[in-house]
């Protein structure tokens, strides 16, 4: 295999912090692995409905969920929720304390606060008590719609430069009170801004980073804009976990930050389908059985690459770098290559059930492959 430095990424080298005590906590930063949240939409007093959205979220893998606290009663509702999930849950909390300190003492593993926006001295010292009492990361969150006023006067509109002094004057709060477990986000809706102003905290400190295009708009747009404006910080090694902020689903949220760290080859999780946009020569309806695929293959966890391609124009090619992989060809039948090799010709009208069934045995082969791995390294150890 030849060297291709233009692939590597080089991470930025964070603090770690760790986001949930136990088993289903997570480390952020370091060199744990980008982590992806997202975030409910239901009304968080309503904890069954809440605790189903979680539950789906983690499904689809999501590593932390973050739920809206706006009040007393959501704070009390969070506490069923905690012990009903198996993922850390993020308490979001504007400007009360009160609301943090009853988030901390309910379970939560991180809360997500503005130090500077919950009031005096002797509070934030509460709230960072609370947290070191129950084990609660934090996350400070600045948004460029939301910048304080000393420093819109000063620099007169959202900047990048006044973000990151936004982000550091809280963190100098958390800092005077003795707390490290935090990592920082700055979002903005502009792609441009959001990468500056990441790419400028990144130079001024070390705190893990939470990378996101804050109200990104809707599926398709919010997805291209969220991987335009996270793709650049990627790819510049920045970011430790990631939301995409789309007015959707949150599982397709979930679902679309897992494919971006995929296609930047950051985090393997699932079936990675490379497939061609199809054209007259296709063998086969490409778009149609994609679709009918991607469904099929939800359950598979397992960090595998399948190609399916309507011609041998380019499907011979990319099957030699996928686990399993189908070409079309004529009449009504094409290849199906295993691990690169041709291995057996295939009528269209099985392919995929076939297909499934190949990526599911080669799936079962990786993770006893893993599992074999994994007993040698703890023997030698």
């Amino acid at each position: 295999m030849s060297v291709r430095p233009w692939r590597d990424i080089e991470r930025r080298r964070s603090r770690k912090i760790r986001v949930g005590q136990g088993p289903n906590g997570v480390e952020v930063g370091g060199d744990a692995p980008i982590t992806v949240q997202t975030m409910t939409n239901t009304l968080t007093t309503d904890a069954a409905a809440t605790i189903a959205q979680v539950q789906a979220c983690a499904e689809a893998g999501a590593d932390v969920v973050r739920i809206s606290c706006p009040d007393q009663e959501s704070t009390a509702a969070l506490k069923e929720i905690v012990r009903a999930v198996d993922v850390p849950i993020v308490a979001d909390i504007h400007f009360h304390y009160k609301r943090a300190i009853e988030a901390a003492e309910a379970g939560a593993a991180c809360l997500r606060i503005n130090p500077g926006n919950i009031g005096d001295a002797k509070r934030v010292r509460e709230v960072v008590q609370a947290a070191k009492d129950h084990g609660c990361a934090m996350r400070i969150g600045v948004n460029a719609g939301s910048l304080e006023k000393h420093l819109l006067d000063k620099y007169a509109e959202p900047c990048p430069e006044a973000m990151v002094e936004s982000a550091l004057e809280h963190a100098k709060i958390l800092e005077d009170n003795d707390f490290f477990e935090f990592k920082i986000s700055v979002k903005a809706s502009d792609v441009f801004l959001t990468a500056a102003a990441y790419q400028g905290l990144a130079d001024a400190c070390d705190y893990p980073l939470h990378l996101g295009v804050t109200e990104a708009g809707g599926l398709r747009s919010g997805t291209i804009k969220s991987s335009i404006g996270l793709g650049m910080l990627l790819w510049s090694g920045i970011g430790d976990t990631l939301r995409v902020s789309l007015s959707a689903d949150p599982v397709e949220e979930v679902k679309v930050g897992f494919d971006i760290l995929k296609s930047m080859g950051l985090r393997h999780k699932g079936v990675n389908i490379i497939s061609c946009p199809s054209c007259a020569r296709q063998g086969f309806d490409v778009i149609k059985t994609v679709e009918a695929l991607e469904k099929r293959l939800e359950h598979v966890k397992t960090p595998m690459s399948l190609s399916i391609i309507g011609c041998v124009v380019n499907g011979p090619g990319e099957a030699l770098m996928t686990d399993v992989g189908f070409t079309g060809g004529g009449n009504g039948a094409g290849m199906v290559y295993l691990a690169g090799n041709q291995s057996h010709k295939l009528g269209n009208d099985q392919m995929i059930d076939h297909i499934v069934e190949q990526v599911e045995k080669k799936a079962e082969e990786i993770e006893a492959q893993m599992a074999a791995e994994k007993v040698v390294v703890q023997a030698a150890e």
